[in-house]
């Protein structure tokens, strides 16, 4: 049986898979001007991975790849895959984050976001095995919530969550000795979006804390604010941001940024001992891209325009938005719009195509909230081919990338995800 320890994950290189529309286009690639499935925006020659021929110059790269834009599925990889599902039957359970490609989602059993597939693993104990095709934390939250008889796997262990990254074990027990030599680590909880490693959970188990989606944030930090003086939110920023300012009606100067890579955060002991928030130095680095200017452009080039962004966005794109919700929120947002109603959506752009595509028979139009085409990239990995070798792999009888939580990992992070789900 291959597996991995969740300690020891392959460094990501790359945070975000971007192409850029202002480029001039390349006389060989006419096609590559054409908009992408009615969302305006303009893919480059080789998607995903393959990143585009052109550059963006707001980018933190740019990268020339020749070539023409490949079919989206090898029609007897459908085959194979469709095959060899059909034959481990009920011992294989396959789940599909909403910003898989459509060539992955279509052999989902079910679909969401990161908690909500986690839990419908765990509901599910009679499979066998479990095919995460999602990012590496999630997997780690589904082998924590499944049973000792399951076995999780990820289809390509290279998929994992740049944000999630950003905060590492070592990291955060260095913040918590800044935190004791303020005075202040007695009276603060530590609240840790779901995307985050099993390392930080386990963290935030042991000091008592609990686990957040962007669905419940605001709940999280209410209990959080009932146990305590002070929030160390974990690794996201923006979330942790938005949801006390937006939400709770904190003030931008309660909050303070801990930056790992700078000496005690870079904060002073009176700036920790001032603050509510003490927001960890990380981001998503697709809902981080979205800006002022792409809702400004937005509202410019379609009028009466309602903006629907994820709360992972920065601070001025979340209040200049008109609605803001997670995932699941955006779904139904959509789900319950009017016809002939016009939605700039601030995700993942798996997800705003395959909603745009959805709704337009009902007379929903619905755009990219930028005109740069950005994938996740790490949730890509997750392609075709690793999903084949995967479920033919289990068909004969090998476990491969199976992801195991160690048990004193799994006992304190559960512990904070079972005060996540007892929250008011």
């Amino acid at each position: 049986m291959d597996s991995v320890k969740t300690t020891k994950r392959p460094a990501e290189s790359d945070e975000r898979v971007c192409a850029v529309t202002t480029a001039q286009p390349s006389p060989t690639a006419p096609s590559a001007t054409a908009p992408a499935d009615g969302l305006d925006v303009r893919p480059s020659p080789l998607a995903l991975l393959l990143l585009g021929r052109e550059s963006d110059p707001a980018s933190e790269r740019g990268v020339e790849c020749p070539g023409d834009l490949p079919a989206p599925s090898d029609p007897d990889l459908v085959e194979r895959a469709r095959a060899a599902k059909e034959r481990l039957g009920e011992k294989v359970f396959v789940l599909g984050h909403h910003y898989q490609r459509d060539e992955v989602i279509q052999f989902a059993d079910v679909t969401g976001d990161s908690f909500k597939l986690a839990r419908d693993a765990a509901a599910r104990p009679e499979a066998e095995y479990i095919v995460f095709c999602g990012v590496h934390f999630m997997a780690e939250s589904a082998d924590i919530l499944t049973g000792d008889h399951q076995q999780v796997v990820l289809p390509d262990l290279a998929a994992g969550c740049s944000m999630a990254d950003m905060a590492t074990a070592e990291q955060v027990a260095e913040c918590w000795d800044v935190l004791t030599e303020a005075g202040v680590a007695g009276t603060t909880v530590p609240v840790s979006y779901m995307n985050s490693s099993a390392d930080i959970k386990a963290f935030t188990g042991r000091h008592g804390g609990t686990i957040c989606t962007s669905s419940n944030a605001r709940r999280a930090l209410d209990w959080a604010f009932s146990q305590g003086e002070k929030v160390l939110f974990l690794p996201d920023q923006h979330l942790g941001r938005n949801t006390a300012v937006r939400d709770m009606g904190m003030s931008l100067k309660d909050c303070v940024v801990y930056n790992p890579h700078k000496p005690n955060g870079g904060l002073t002991a009176g700036q920790l001992r001032d603050a509510r928030m003490i927001l960890w130095r990380g981001h998503c680095s697709v809902h981080g891209r979205f800006s002022l200017d792409s809702v400004n452009d937005v509202r410019e080039r379609v009028p009466g325009v309602n903006v629907l962004v994820h709360p992972e966005c920065r601070h001025e794109v979340v209040e200049a938005a008109d609605h803001v919700g997670s995932t699941e929120y955006i779904i139904r947002t959509l789900e319950a719009a009017p016809a002939g109603s016009k939605w700039a959506i601030g995700t993942e752009l798996n997800l705003v195509r395959r909603l745009a595509n959805r709704f337009a028979p009902e007379g929903k139009e619905v755009v990219f909230l930028d005109r740069t085409v950005c994938f996740c990239s790490t949730m890509n990995r997750i392609d075709l081919p690793h999903l084949v070798w995967t479920l033919e792999s289990l068909a004969d009888g090998r476990v491969v990338n199976r992801i195991q939580v160690d048990p004193e990992t799994e006992k304190f992070a559960k512990l904070a995800l079972e005060q996540m789900l007892a929250l008011p």
